[in-house]
């Protein structure tokens, strides 16, 4: 299976692992919650999964490379102890808590989470010392005498033989004893991730034209030369800091990442026209609703690679457009909510007519509040990407609204209520223009895209690039556009004909 259907395979095993019954049991017995295995080709995502999937489940994460362990970390040291059996004194040989199982407990204490995964990477390349404990971990949870503490799930993770010249066979007892999830690398499942993350828009609209480049793995008289969905990750993140340091990314940069020299000076290359086509097509101007009629006769003669570019480059923009619009609509709803309660705090100082906390404490308490909510989902490590900008974002605005009721000695509570309105209204306008503004450019490209391509096989990717992304789905379910639900219903419809006929071949 790919990695997002994998994702979904282990939250369902941890739900339903984590269900418990009336009496506050595990519906399925500890004993029978089987470790999951994922196996799967290097880069691919398997770790990073776990982090997504901790701070969505709301539990705890604790993550080890099993190979940077010895015997002695994993298991524990032997130590002597004195104990009476029958009546007659033994010298007995017990072990210290392994440092795995140790960091299970301290996270329990630093988050206050009882429930939560142990992810073990690279465990089947363990050394021939270590073999045996993997084996006993898997099969009964246990590194040495001391077991996982109840609630933490199992995850483990390796790669095929092929890929790594240490793996080991697992016998058929330990495979009887693991969920086992074979992972594949599919470009069209991370797609959905790196729309998601922001992935730079040439890295997706060069895999879109050459998708077979996204994941290569060769061996040649040289090693191994390889592509992997993580390299191209964290080259997009390369890429997006040298546009704003203003550096250039050419090849020997490329292949730094993307350690396969085939793909890496092809991807140079592209990312060179990438740039030369984003200043040829005036993207920015088209956007704005001019389209030059020069343009559309060049683009017309462009190859099918160099139409595909200019349609991402018109994808990255709306979808940047798209993801502001909502990260800036999640802070404004939070903006209210905390003014909301702390407006009906001023209402209630007003109604008592006496003494009482004065506007600028009130707002301060607001911020300590937001401030204490910040710190713990920091510590519980349940805080996503999007959350914090937007708890960040709105502690900013209420200390500058702080600062202006200081400022200007708005020191009763009506007035005060009165100034945080036009303070607010000031940031919803900015909203619905910014709402205003990303609605004007889905127009204007779809403009040009009719203008330029008409109902042609480019519509059909344009559109079908569009449904891939969750900012712009999210953004079309609340913006009403004409021309998205006609070619939808037309793609749609279109590829219902396309599997109805395919069915008819099969038969």
């Amino acid at each position: 299976m790919n990695i997002k259907r994998a994702k979904e395979e282990i939250k369902n095993s941890i739900e339903a692992y984590l269900l418990k019954d009336e009496e506050g049991e595990y519906v399925i017995p500890e004993i029978r919650q089987r470790p999951v295995l994922l196996l799967g080709a290097p880069g691919i995502g398997k770790t990073q999964i776990m982090e997504q999937i901790a701070k969505e489940c709301r539990i705890g994460l604790v993550s080890y490379t099993i190979t940077h362990h010895t015997r002695q970390s994993a298991v524990g040291l032997p130590f002597i102890s004195e104990k009476e059996f029958d009546g007659r004194p033994y010298s007995v040989t017990e072990y210290t808590m392994s440092e795995i199982v140790a960091s299970v407990y301290e996270k329990i204490e630093e988050t206050g989470r009882k429930e939560g995964i142990l992810f073990i990477d690279e465990i089947n390349c363990v050394s021939e010392t270590l073999a045996p404990a993997m084996l006993q971990f898997l099969q009964c949870k246990t590194f040495g005498n001391h077991a996982i503490p109840r609630g933490w799930l199992i995850v483990a993770a390796g790669n095929p033989p092929e890929y790594n010249k240490s793996v080991r066979e697992f016998d058929v007892v330990t495979m009887d004893r693991v969920k086992k999830i074979q992972v594949e690398p599919e470009y069209r499942a991370w797609k959905e991730y790196a729309y998601r993350e922001n992935i730079h828009g040439a890295v997706i609209s060069y895999l879109n034209t050459k998708p077979g480049n996204f994941y290569q793995m060769e061996t040649t008289v040289d090693g191994k030369i390889f592509a992997t969905p993580r390299g191209w990750e964290d080259l997009s993140r390369l890429i997006a800091v040298y546009e704003t340091l203003k550096k250039k990314v050419d090849r020997e940069v490329v292949i730094q990442y993307i350690q396969h020299p085939r793909i890496a000076k092809d991807f140079a290359n592209y990312l060179e026209l990438y740039y030369m086509y984003q200043a040829d097509y005036q993207v920015e101007q088209v956007l704005q609703g001019k389209i030059d009629s020069l343009l559309l006769k060049k683009l017309s003669h462009a190859s099918f690679d160099e139409r595909l570019s200019v349609i991402g480059l018109f994808l990255e923009r709306l979808s940047t457009s798209f993801r502001k619009e909502q990260e800036m609509e999640a802070y404004v709803e939070r903006l209210y909510q905390q003014l909301k309660r702390i407006k009906k705090h001023l209402e209630e100082n007003i109604a008592q007519e006496e003494a009482a906390a004065a506007p600028e404490e009130v707002l301060t308490q607001g911020i300590s509040l937001l401030e204490q909510e910040l710190e713990n989902k920091k510590k519980a490590e349940i805080l996503g990407r999007e959350e914090k900008k937007t708890l960040v974002w709105t502690i900013n605005t209420l200390e500058a609204y702080r600062s202006v009721l200081r400022t200007e000695k708005a020191g009763d509570p009506e007035t005060a209520v009165e100034r945080l309105q036009e303070l607010f209204l000031e940031e919803t306008e900015k909203l619905e223009a910014f709402q205003k503004k990303s609605e004007d450019r889905l127009e204007h490209v779809f403009d040009f895209m009719e203008a330029a391509f008409g109902e042609s096989q480019e519509m059909v990717i344009f559109m079908t690039e569009l449904n891939a992304n969750v900012y712009s789905v999210k953004f079309l379910q609340e913006y009403e556009c004409e021309r998205y639900y006609r070619y939808n219903k037309q793609l749609l419809f279109e590829e219902a004909n396309r599997d109805l006929l395919e069915r008819i071949n099969s038969i």
